[in-house]
């Protein structure tokens, strides 16, 4: 499987303020670049945090990259995915609406009762770690349901996830011309942080779209 995370932060690493509210970073040349990325995979994965916060849909803006899927084959929509290890995802949310197959990864933290409830929504209920989601197991779940290109669009807790499983193959990340601040407000990539064997990146490419750049990595083998 090959693993994409796409992320907008201010030039000060926010991804939104202390309050955690949806916060408009880039424009319309860089919203169209990131449908493109979704375009080109097979699902797109974010954290519960993102589920609470925004009720993202995670669809296709443009017909005709849809119809595009559709003519190779494909499901119009990629599939979407949440990393949810106790179940918190609402059984109302919008992403487990019929658009497009929905994936839960969670742990056996959550109870029988709510993955059924879960399942119940429209959700495909994986099974991954004891207390937390593994993402490592969880991702080769995916790649045994026919997930071969991953699209991460976070939130900084499962970004920072990803990164510590060693999954990750490439960053994009758009950097806004505007400060946030806050020392609550959520980063890139939170958790817990590295204190060794930090990832290393290869600055694969600069690009400007709207008042911003976009910059691309690859991650360098940490094996």
């Amino acid at each position: 499987m090959y693993v994409v995370v796409n992320a907008a932060q201010s030039v000060d690493g926010k991804l939104s303020t202390r309050r955690r509210e949806q916060l408009r970073i880039s424009g319309e040349e860089d919203f169209d670049r990131v449908d493109r990325i979704r375009a080109a995979a097979d699902a797109v994965l974010v954290g519960v945090g993102t589920v609470l916060a925004d009720d993202p849909h995670l669809t296709l803006d443009e017909e005709a990259r849809r119809v595009e899927r559709l003519r190779n084959g494909r499901p119009g929509d990629p599939a979407r995915v949440v990393v949810d290890s106790t179940g918190r995802t609402p059984t109302d949310a919008r992403i487990l609406d019929d658009a497009a197959t929905t994936y839960l990864l969670v742990s056996a933290a959550a109870t029988p009762e709510r993955c059924e409830e879960l399942s119940d929504a429209g959700a495909e209920v994986i099974v991954a770690g004891e207390e937390r989601v593994d993402l490592v197991e969880g991702t080769g779940a995916l790649a045994e349901a026919g997930v071969d290109r991953l699209m991460v669009e976070g939130g900084g807790e499962v970004i920072y996830s990803c990164f510590a499983a060693g999954v990750v193959d490439e960053l994009q990340v758009y950097v806004g011309s505007l400060v946030v601040g806050g020392r609550d407000a959520p980063t890139l990539a939170d958790g817990e942080g590295f204190l060794e064997e930090f990832p290393r990146l290869d600055l694969t490419g600069i690009e400007r779209l709207d008042d911003g750049v976009v910059l691309s990595y690859d991650v360098e083998d940490r094996s």
